[in-house]
């Protein structure tokens, strides 16, 4: 892999990574804490987080993904990065819209347990966070 790739695959998966623990553990869990956030109001906000993350998400997964691909990236490179792009893929395309419309509900009143579909997209952002990080740790190893 060209010195130039990796050095532009290490710098977003780490990045990438960053967002990643910053938003999904610890600002979601930590925003239902605060005082005076409700349920509604917290919905609301971490809805906004959310689309804005997967958006930053999908352009540095385009960025990692022409920089091994045009970059002459290791098998092992390249399988990590197609997997991570694809756990986004996922979770926007078939996670987030069950998400979505059980949010729209909640925010219209109604009372709901808490949803298999987030404990789904917590499992994602598990799988995630432990590809970017052996991804990471490979590209900065070559």
């Amino acid at each position: 892999m060209s010195s130039t790739a990796a050095a532009i695959t290490g710098a977003v998966v780490f990045g990438w990574l960053g967002m990643v623990v910053g938003i999904s553990f610890i600002e979601a869990p930590l925003k239902f804490r605060a005082p005076g956030i409700t349920i509604p109001l917290g919905l609301g906000i971490g809805r906004l987080v959310f689309r804005a993350l997967n958006t930053v998400e999908a352009v540095l997964a385009v960025t990692a993904l022409l920089a091994v691909f045009l970059g002459g990236a290791p098998a092992a490179v390249l399988g990590l990065t197609i997997a991570v792009a694809a756990i986004l893929l996922v979770q926007v395309a078939l996670v987030r819209p069950p998400l979505s419309r059980r949010t729209d509900r909640a925010l219209a009143g109604e009372e709901l347990p808490r949803s298999r579909a987030h404990f789904g997209y917590v499992g994602l952002e598990v799988g995630k966070v432990v590809c970017l990080l052996i991804l990471g740790v490979l590209v900065v190893s070559l």
